[in-house]
């Protein structure tokens, strides 16, 4: 296993980053199982992401107008994700979101046997706030939760796996991971609402906006996309 970390000044730059060093670290192989089976992904073992500034404008790549490639992320497309993010609407052909897990999380509980088997609903995003503003920083419990245990029978499991909070030095920092992670399009348009839902929770907890420490040991490029990711790098894999 080959570990990558890049310490990245803001979004653009951490893009750009990974890309740049995917082209000499990363395995190419065949997929057998998931997304777009039987083609190929270039791909990292593991890779560690610090972005010191990520609310630095702008929060999508920067692709020169001389290379003629199309933005992976388009104008204002984050700010459509935003919602994806923070409330809990599905459709009905969808198995999960985002925010159906972060902001309308619905399960049986388990607290003693008045309540046990009765369905509740927890919106993790308002229970960090609220556990920050009430409790205090110093806490490791303000962990929101993607993933839960039937998702491994789902036949695209959710990519995202949680998001790790911590208040230091009067700025919320988040702590990401992901299982599985396109970087042509997916890495951009993630972290960009990601970054849009710390600056919320930020302000909402009185703290300033902090870093994010992004982890995947699956951090990938699909075949279909690496002679644009050679363009823009100017290296070939």
């Amino acid at each position: 296993m080959k570990t990558i970390f890049i310490k990245a000044r803001d979004l653009p730059d951490a893009w750009f980053q990974c890309l740049y060093e995917l082209m000499d670290h990363g395995h190419e192989y065949v997929i057998d199982h998931g997304s777009y089976e039987g083609q190929k992904r270039l791909e990292f073992d593991y890779i560690t992401i610090r972005v010191k500034f990520p609310g630095a404008r702008p929060l999508i790549p920067d692709i020169p107008a001389s290379l003629g490639i199309p933005n992976p992320v388009a104008e204002g497309y984050i700010e459509e994700y935003l919602p994806y993010l923070m409330t809990p609407n599905k459709q009905p052909q969808e198995d999960y979101t985002y925010g159906e897990r972060l902001a309308g999380w619905s399960y049986l509980s388990a607290n003693g046997n008045k309540d046990r088997g009765k369905r509740e609903c927890v919106n993790q995003i308002q229970s960090v706030i609220q556990l920050y503003r009430t409790k205090g920083h110093a806490t490791n419990q303000a962990i929101m939760t993607v993933s839960i245990p039937s998702d491994i029978l789902l036949k695209d499991p959710p990519c995202l796996r949680h998001i790790d909070t911590r208040v230091k030095d009067g700025k919320l920092h988040f702590m990401v991971y992901f299982r599985s992670w396109d970087l042509w399009n997916g890495f951009p348009a993630n972290l960009g609402g990601i970054q849009l839902l710390k600056e919320y929770m930020a302000s909402e907890i009185g703290v300033d906006d902090g870093e994010i420490i992004a982890a995947s040991k699956g951090l990938h490029l699909y075949d279909y996309v690496w002679e644009l990711a050679q363009l823009r790098t100017m290296r070939n894999h």
